[in-house]
């Protein structure tokens, strides 16, 4: 109760009641400033740092780049298990000449802990396979890939690229968070938090695993997190078996009314209290709520590959026993891209039973196998993309965590092993100068020499060519800005066109 004075004009006394009440209502504003500090919703936080505005109830909204991007959305191809550049792209007659040769006669100080076997390491290896001359730049590439050797002068490749681990699970993250270790954005969440969404009715970030056995890649869902970005940015993951999503059939007994009713009220309920700039956790509990309720019937026609022509179905091999599974994701990813999402990443490959490039054996018939489930679904994947205008505004991207070793892994059939200091990535379309190469491995495919490519660089092109520009793409936590490339990466600017 208020204390009672007879002059009309002086203030009321307070009591200390009040006066403590009043005080704590004040520190609870200060919390709440601080909370939504952390948010970017306050003055320069977060988004005056990324430069790409307010979303509020709104994080997939599209948004605006730092300049023109040349591509409008990116297809990863990530060549799970590390494969081979010595036996796919990166043609090394030095190593034919040295071949059965030890690798110190070459490289001296070189180190058997290289590799993830100290006790096998054997000569230096040529590869079993043959290399050819193809397309107009006269790219020789490995006779592995007779349909993708079609497509060499839509490609950039680049030979010198070199990572940080020599394990799979730290060279994963490296190769899709820019740092070996969990926990941390991969790229596709930095690129829809940058971008946000084409689309309204699907996920902005997708990602397809080997469904072949257990096909996930070594640190599962981590490859395709969010981190500390809002939840709403992290990858939908698609089965390879049975329902690709959960409850994509709304309960019988509830109609479309009676669901969009309850989406409403729970909206209502989400943001009492809050208005319309809500953000963080509770702008994606929304978006989530909403987005599901879209995808009811967006996302079975998106993945409806059966509609699509014979003549398109046998483009990607769909229907060849050897490449049928991986010709339907990589239909899919074309289908996805089509409706506007903005991020596809599809590994070939999983992680059991040999399931992957992880040639430590038989380098011959690894090496053969995957890429005989993914040559064909690839070419057909960037012809389908030419054909339909699309190849231009999609950054098609090829690269697995790390090369292999040029020396043989010893066995009864020799394979190689893992090197973190070497591996090939190829791009294509979305702004990329087909036909070209970039960087060179040393005489025998084992280092990086000319013009390395850090993982952090080869990041820093690709969010360039979507028009976003590496160093001001951040986003604050725990009282420091963070960015894909952390505090290095250069945009190689000579495989642009």
């Amino acid at each position: 109760m208020e204390p009672v004075t007879d002059d009309p004009q002086a203030a009321p006394l307070l009591s200390r009641r009040h006066i403590l009440a009043r005080a704590g209502a004040g520190f609870g504003l200060v919390g709440l400033s601080g909370l939504l500090h952390s948010e970017g919703l306050l003055g320069r936080a977060a988004p005056a740092a990324t430069g790409l505005g307010r979303r509020g109830l709104a994080p997939l909204a599209p948004q605006q780049t730092h300049f023109p991007g040349r591509a409008r959305q990116v297809i990863w191809i990530f060549v799970n298990g590390g494969p081979s550049q010595v036996d796919t792209w990166d043609f090394k007659p030095g190593l034919v000449r040295r071949d059965g040769m030890s690798i110190k006669t070459f490289d001296p100080k070189f180190d058997n802990t290289t590799g993830f076997f100290r006790n096998s390491v054997g000569n230096l290896m040529a590869s079993p396979f043959s290399f050819h001359a193809r397309g107009e730049c006269g790219k020789r590439i490995s006779s592995i890939f007779p349909h993708l050797g079609n497509h060499v002068d839509r490609m950039a490749f680049v030979h010198s690229v070199h990572t940080e681990s020599n394990n799979h699970s730290p060279a994963l993250f490296m190769m899709n968070c820019g740092m070996p270790r969990m926990g941390l954005p991969c790229m596709g969440s930095w690129v829809t938090y940058g971008l946000g969404s084409s689309s309204q009715d699907l996920p902005a970030f997708v990602v397809m695993s080997d469904p072949k056995g257990r096909g996930l890649p070594k640190g599962h869902a981590a490859n395709w997190s969010a981190g500390f970005l809002p939840g709403v940015f992290q990858g939908t993951h698609l089965r390879p078996q049975g329902a690709p999503i959960d409850n994509l059939k709304r309960p019988r007994p509830m109609t479309d009314l009676s669901q969009r009713n309850q989406l409403n009220l729970l909206r209502q309920l989400n943001t009492l209290g809050d208005g319309p700039s809500a953000g963080g956790e509770l702008a994606s509990r929304i978006q989530s709520f909403e987005l599901a309720y879209r995808m009811q019937s967006a996302a079975p026609e998106a993945l409806a590959i059966e509609t699509e022509t014979k003549q398109v179905q046998g483009l990607y091999g769909i229907g060849d026993k050897r490449c049928d599974h991986f010709a339907r994701q990589c239909l899919v990813a074309r289908r996805l891209v089509e409706r506007g999402v903005r991020f596809v990443q599809l590994y070939s490959g999983g992680n059991e039973n040999q399931r992957s490039w992880d040639g430590h054996s038989d380098i011959r018939g690894n090496h053969s196998q995957f890429a005989g489930e993914t040559d064909r679904p690839v070419a057909g994947l960037l012809a389908d993309l030419a054909q339909r205008g699309l190849l231009d505004e999609t950054l098609v991207v090829w690269c697995g965590e790390f090369g292999r070793l040029p020396v043989a892994q010893t066995g009864k059939k020799p394979g190689r092993d893992h090197n973190p200091h070497c591996l090939t990535a190829w791009m294509a379309g979305g702004g990329i100068r087909g036909g070209s190469t970039y960087g060179a491995s040393d005489d025998i495919g084992f280092r990086a020499a000319e013009n390395r490519v850090h993982i952090n660089d080869l990041h820093a092109t690709i969010l360039h060519l979507l028009g976003l520009d590496h160093e001001l793409l951040t986003y604050s936590y725990n009282g420091r800005d963070f960015r894909l490339t952390d505090v290095a990466g250069r945009v190689i600017r000579d495989v642009i066109a």
